[in-house]
């Protein structure tokens, strides 16, 4: 199986550290979010990763050759140019992925303990496109599911702007954790170019086939999206 961290994004949200260096090179207990998430990837038998990067790619593709990989066969996808978002970045990055029945995409700057071999485990049982980990916790933005965990829409809790793929009596939110189970095929029919996120993919693909919801509610979790967020990372971690 193979994988892929989103690394290219400017991480604003960390300055002053992204003014000089991308956020995959935040250090949590002396070891960059890169080193603990190829490890973490390793844990569930993962060696084969694809790293994006845009923002001070040079420092990302020295951090990686200083460290021989951190054990793992690492392949850059080079978005310098222009940066594509989580749904451009893994369009962009289809042609590593052929032949895989299924992979994992995720956020170079999520820290947990999730059981990623069981979420994996759960996909290949489940018959759905994609299987996105999920949490009962507050977040700005939720996924909407319906009672079978089934994707059926999207909500930012700060506008209220909603966006629904299926009409289901009950919608229940979740916050996304940036870790997601994708069937290989998903790939093949992609209806968008350029710059996109991967919510606009699993909401279009939510109208006709099945986006599943994991459930690791009780988990360990952080975003190290902030400077404030790294000291609770190194505690928990």
């Amino acid at each position: 199986m193979k994988a892929m961290l989103f690394a290219a994004g400017l991480g604003t949200r960390l300055k002053p550290f992204t003014d000089h260096h991308p956020k995959a090179l935040v250090e949590v207990n002396n070891k960059t979010l890169l080193e603990h998430n190829i490890r973490y990837l390793q844990k569930a038998g993962i060696y084969d990763v694809m790293v994006n990067v845009h923002h001070f790619a040079s420092q990302i593709e020295d951090c990686l050759y200083g460290h021989d990989n951190f054990g793992s066969n690492v392949v850059i996808s080079d978005e310098r140019d222009a940066v594509l978002e989580t749904g451009g970045g893994l369009k962009k990055a289809a042609p590593f992925f052929a032949g895989e029945t299924s992979f994992v995409v995720m956020n170079v700057d999520v820290l947990t303990n999730l059981d990623l071999g069981k979420m994996i485990e759960a996909h290949a049982n489940s018959g759905a496109q994609g299987t996105l980990a999920v949490m009962n916790r507050a977040s700005s933005r939720h996924f909407l599911f319906d009672k079978e965990m089934v994707l059926s829409g999207w909500r930012n809790n700060n506008t209220q702007e909603e966006r629904i793929s299926r009409n289901v009596d009950t919608l229940t939110p979740f916050a996304f954790s940036g870790i997601q189970v994708l069937s290989g095929e998903i790939l093949d029919n992609i209806p968008f170019e350029g710059k996109f996120s991967l919510v606009d993919l699993y909401l279009h693909i939510a109208r006709t086939q099945v986006i599943r919801g994991y459930d690791h509610t009780g988990n360990l979790f952080i975003d190290v999206g902030k400077p404030e967020s790294i000291e609770k990372a190194e505690y928990l971690f």
